[in-house]
């Protein structure tokens, strides 16, 4: 969809409720901007950050800042590369989210592996960081890893060092993850030195979002299950809301994402006394 092809009226509208071409950046201000961007989202149901950017001529980080704002009021709902009328964003498939920030999961990955140390037992989420996680511990020995994520059990697989508790329960297919009560009634039973998280979406007061409320009770139950508690996010989880089902975290915990991450996106996180920030 783009606003500059459509039919415009003597007063410059583009269509039903959408406004005429868009002027240069000099000209628009942010606050038309970011109505423009409503009413095109309106429009479609979703949009990429590339399409705005060329839409509206300015740069995709400018576009960027727009939907992290819009997302922060409520207005929009972040999704991989654009935005989605709230309520309404898809959950992308595992294999999606692998090929999506790879140095930066991979990085973050090395330095949780780092932290681990012989004799510990571990407690991995399911998710594309954690896997890579588990993918640096394949030739480590003395370890337990307690997981409910297939990409781990499959990295771990002949690992002959490192003994492996599944936590099985109902399959999620789109995520390759385990929930549910048989879940949670095999954690309730174990402890772990560490806990290592992932996250669709991450905020500061609400802790950390996900698609379904079986994923966050069993996060929950996760985080109360280890000594230390670390959260493996790549910066593009900042300034995202695409679900409703929220996992609260208010213990001590390790936020652990790449450089790409702003001052302005990890202030919150630094300035809450329980969480320490560590950027890779």
């Amino acid at each position: 969809m783009d606003p500059q092809n459509a039919p415009q009226d003597p007063h410059g509208d583009a269509g039903p409720g959408l406004p005429g071409p868009a002027p240069g950046p000099d000209r628009l201000r942010a606050a038309d901007r970011r109505e423009l961007i409503l009413r095109m989202v309106a429009a479609d149901g979703t949009v990429a950050v590339e399409e705005l950017a060329r839409t509206l001529a300015v740069t995709p980080s400018t576009i960027r800042r727009d939907l992290a704002q819009l997302t922060e009021q409520g207005k929009l709902a972040r999704t991989y590369g654009g935005a989605i009328t709230p309520g309404h964003a898809p959950e992308p498939s595992l294999n999606q989210r692998s090929g999506l920030a790879v140095a930066e999961k991979d990085r973050i990955a090395r330095w949780a592996a780092a932290r681990i140390a012989h004799g510990d037992t571990v407690i991995l989420d399911a998710g594309t960081t954690t896997g890579r996680l588990a993918h640096h511990l394949r030739g480590r020995g003395g370890l337990t890893v307690i997981t409910n994520g297939l990409t781990t059990l499959v990295e771990l697989a002949e690992a002959d060092g490192v003994e492996v508790i599944t936590l099985a329960g109902a399959l999620r297919h789109v995520s390759h993850g385990f929930v549910g009560p048989l879940a949670e009634l095999t954690l309730s039973r174990l402890t772990a030195d560490k806990v290592f998280l992932g996250a669709d979406g991450l905020d500061a007061k609400l802790g950390i979002c996900e698609a379904s409320l079986q994923q966050t009770s069993l996060k929950e139950l996760m985080a109360a299950r280890g000594a230390e508690l670390y959260v493996l996010a790549d910066s593009s989880k900042f300034g995202q809301r695409p679900f409703t089902a929220w996992a609260p975290l208010d213990r001590a915990w390790t936020l652990v994402t790449d450089t790409g991450a702003t001052d302005e996106q990890l202030r919150p996180f630094r300035r809450a006394g329980h969480i320490t920030v560590v950027t890779v």
